[in-house]
């Protein structure tokens, strides 16, 4: 049965012999905690059909760069040093405009399209003609937080469903032994305003993300597996029969509930999670060829390799939705800050992160387009928002936050690479050519998936609720 509807109310979908299976297996395996570790029933509801069967969403939080990434500022470099606002009447986010400064690398064509990238990001400069990049984007907000929670659910506050869970929602998953919905969260921490960027709101809780760990094989998801003391003592199995006895008594009172039924559902697919979760996070089952594509022994980009390298084998495995974090919780910088939030070094912060980048997102495209998955999944590439084309700090090397300008990138499932999308203006301060939203950007991937944006709703609180708020519109011209 689809769930994909025009109108929802309620779940609906409290299955008896879910609670018989329950029963049978002693209900549950290991303390999940959390409604999210399950797969839904397989089932499509696409409106049309898709040119993308899954995603894979990189996020860069802390607000990367356009003009010292992908686009291109000749006026920029001409104007460097010169007064950004030579009247004193604007204001940036935390600070006054400083003199104008052009990237800290150099830009060049790249590909038989001729599109720019700088000297920071090398090898991605390789693949752009897989890429479709829209120059124009534009968030709501200049705060970290509430720009993140706008760039993953459509809105600035907090409690509405992330992209990955109404993704979820439509299309369900094409495996029942791997969450539908996958968070590869940085190794440093969370990004700002932490798990709420991949919840589910006022969707069923079984559509929020499931976050994996990659550093421990043993436990790739928060208790899956008892403690071997635990174990040792016998405690499971009589755990197990308690937790038995609680699902029937639950079952036969009739209660309904979408967390509750989400964190049934969980326990029954606890046991088949034993089983795949281990095998999908073991990457030494992977060549020494595809070990040094994602660059894995590398010191510092080794990690976020290891998160693409994921995100692929998820997706090969048939999970709808991986987003991958490539950064962390805004904090004051130690030797760098774990994040590219570049106020005081842009060189030191993003010359970091851009590496970082460079060598994981590259890897990811150019294995997923030699093993033939590229055409059927989508990437997607996104910051919450820009940095100022005018130095901040004393020492000139630091960029403010801008809301008003940055750039997205998407390659795979559908999209028409080689493309430029929108423009900033002459000096990338603002979004002058065909504006681009959150709401557009969702709108097209949507599209890609088969899925109507204008009818994936949800019925909440007395309005029709979706993805895109009132807006969106799928952009054409990133479309092959």
């Amino acid at each position: 049965m689809s769930e994909l509807s025009h109108n929802v109310q309620g779940d609906g979908l409290w299955n008896g012999s879910r609670r018989t299976f329950l029963q049978l297996t002693g209900a549950g395996f290991g303390g999940i905690a959390g409604a999210a570790l399950l797969a839904d029933d397989g089932s499509t509801g696409a409106h049309h059909p898709a040119k993308s069967r899954a995603v894979i969403q990189i996020f860069c939080p802390g607000g990367m760069s356009q003009v010292d990434t992908f686009d291109y500022k000749p006026e920029l470099k001409r104007r460097n040093g010169m007064p950004f606002d030579a009247d004193g009447n604007l204001q940036f986010f935390a600070s006054k405009p400083g003199n104008c400064r052009s990237s800290f690398w150099r830009f060049r064509q790249r590909g038989d399209s001729g599109l720019w990238c700088s000297d920071l990001m090398p090898r991605l400069g390789d693949c752009v003609d897989e890429m479709a990049f829209i120059y124009s984007m534009k968030s709501r907000s200049a705060l970290h937080g509430p720009a993140c929670f706008m760039m993953n659910t459509g809105f600035t506050l907090p409690g509405f469903p992330s992209m990955g869970a109404w993704v979820t929602y439509g299309l369900g998953c094409e495996t029942e032994n791997l969450p539908g919905f996958v968070v590869l969260p940085d190794q440093r921490g969370l990004p700002p305003g932490g798990v709420i960027n991949w919840g589910a709101g006022f969707l069923p809780a079984r559509h929020q993300a499931t976050t994996m760990n990659l550093g421990n094989s043993r436990q790739p998801l928060p208790d899956l597996f008892p403690s071997e003391s635990f174990s040792e003592s016998g405690g499971e199995q009589e755990a197990l029969k308690f937790l038995a006895r609680l699902n029937r008594k639950h079952a036969s009172a009739g209660r309904s509930g979408s967390e509750l039924e989400a964190r049934i559902r969980a326990y029954e697919m606890a046991a088949r999670l034993q089983l795949s979760a281990p095998e999908a996070i073991d990457l030494s089952r992977e060549s020494q060829a595809t070990a040094a594509l994602y660059h894995l022994e590398h010191p510092e980009a080794g990690g976020f390799g290891r998160q693409c390298l994921l995100a692929r084998r998820l997706v090969e495995r048939g999970v709808r939705f991986v987003q991958i974090y490539c950064g962390a919780e805004n904090t004051t910088a130690k030797k760098i800050r774990p994040n590219w939030d570049s106020h005081e070094d842009l060189p030191r912060d993003h010359g970091y992160w851009g590496d970082v980048l460079d060598r994981g997102a590259s890897g990811l495209l150019k294995d997923l387009k030699a093993r033939g998955m590229l055409d059927e999944t989508l990437v997607i590439c996104t910051t919450e928002f820009g940095r100022q084309p005018a130095a901040q700090g004393a020492s000139g090397k630091g960029r403010d936050h801008n809301g008003d300008a940055f750039t997205a990138w998407l390659a795979g499932g559908g999209i028409r690479g080689g493309t430029g999308y929108g423009a900033t203006d002459d000096l990338g301060y603002q979004s002058v050519d065909r504006v681009t939203m959150s709401y557009d950007l969702h709108a097209t991937a949507l599209h890609l998936l088969g899925i109507d944006h204008t009818r994936l709703n949800w019925y909440h609180n007395g309005i029709e609720r979706r993805l895109t708020d009132v807006h969106g519109q799928v952009i054409g011209e990133l479309l092959s």
